[in-house]
């Protein structure tokens, strides 16, 4: 499991070999939360939490990172051990992959994914709401275009034709986020993709999932022995992680559809969000709502995925495997042991 402390003056140490949660609570004692560290994949801290150096040995014993988040969800930093997840073999393939037309391959694979996803979304929405069907045909017919015109780009180099597949990503979100908020109760209407800050509680909801994402799909990567900072698609400028960036492009809809699913459902309310400067943010309630839909989409939900009813957390572990392996030539995963530490 996925433990997140984002109560004011929350204190994470450890008692009898146990991680112990302090939580404060208004004139009382504070109430106490024992979990075992083999039950625990990541520790996320945010809002004036803190933790003794004892958590954080007991942490790296177990294979436990901490990550550090900004308000908005988006991770600032993470404390993991120092070992690479696998032969530096594949370190060393993705750096010549990138600079080939493996990448265009792999990127082309992953953006396509996207857009199909995207794809497949609005098709689901039709079924059950066949008097936007005129709306909804419409945006299904332009976006399969869009997704043939990706499927037609050819190239030795991604240089050659990023601008390209930007565009046509870019285009079909656009389409794809206009047809979300088509569908959308009126009170939570939006208008277009806002980020830093949003400009409302959709997007704030949207862009903190996508900050959780961010650090399950860097630890998904180097726990299969990648790089999160040699990236394909997106720019190796200093200090990015280029790879997270490419690779998570397909599982952005994990956090479309928890999100959709809460708004959908009316579930979403003015106690969720603070107003702040030229934006809205998310609050301890409201974060408490998105994780635990997030975690119950990806973590509890099964899928059928490669023969088998796997959960998604699990399903995006093994995509990284077998990316890592197909970049040394072995495509054949065993399937014991390549399901990762990030599940429960």
């Amino acid at each position: 499991m996925q433990i997140y402390l984002n109560t004011y003056g929350t204190y994470l140490h450890v008692k009898d070999d146990m991680f112990e949660i302090r939580i404060p609570e208004k004139d009382a004692e504070p109430r106490k939360q024992h979990i075992a560290a083999h039950k625990i994949s990541t520790i996320i801290m945010s809002t004036s939490a803190a933790l003794s150096t004892d958590a954080v040995r007991l942490a790296l014993m177990n294979n436990i990172d901490i990550i550090f988040t900004q308000s908005d969800g988006h991770p600032m930093g993470r404390i993991w051990h120092s070992k690479l997840g696998s032969t530096t073999k594949i370190r060393k393939r993705q750096l010549e992959a990138s600079l080939g037309k493996d990448a265009v391959t792999f990127t082309k694979a992953w953006i396509g994914e996207k857009m199909n996803n995207q794809l497949e979304f609005i098709k689901d929405l039709k079924k059950h709401r066949s008097q936007m069907s005129e709306f909804l045909d419409d945006k299904i017919s332009r976006m399969q275009n869009l997704l043939l015109s990706l499927k037609g780009l050819e190239a030795d180099k991604i240089e050659e034709i990023a601008d390209s597949v930007r565009g046509l990503e870019g285009t079909c979100g656009r389409m794809y986020f206009e047809t979300i908020n088509y569908v959308l109760p009126e009170q939570y209407m939006f208008n277009g993709r806002s980020m830093r800050p949003a400009k409302d509680p959709f997007n704030a909801f949207i862009n903190y999932g996508f900050g959780i994402l961010y650090t399950r799909i860097e630890k998904s990567l180097m726990i299969a022995g990648l790089d999160p900072y040699v990236g394909f698609m997106h720019r190796d400028d200093y200090n990015q992680k280029s790879m997270v960036f490419d690779f998570i492009e397909p599982y952005r809809i994990f956090v479309e559809t928890a999100v959709f699913r809460l708004f959908a459902a009316k579930k979403v309310n003015k106690a969720h969000t603070d107003e702040i400067a030229n934006g809205v943010t998310l609050n301890k309630e409201g974060k408490e709502l998105l994780v635990t839909a997030l975690n119950n989409y990806m973590e509890s939900e099964t899928i059928r995925y490669k023969g088998r009813n796997q959960t998604r957390a699990n399903a995006m572990q093994q995509d990284s495997h077998r990316f890592a392996n197909g970049l040394i030539g072995n495509n054949k995963l065993a399937d014991e042991g390549q399901e990762g530490e990030d599940n429960s």
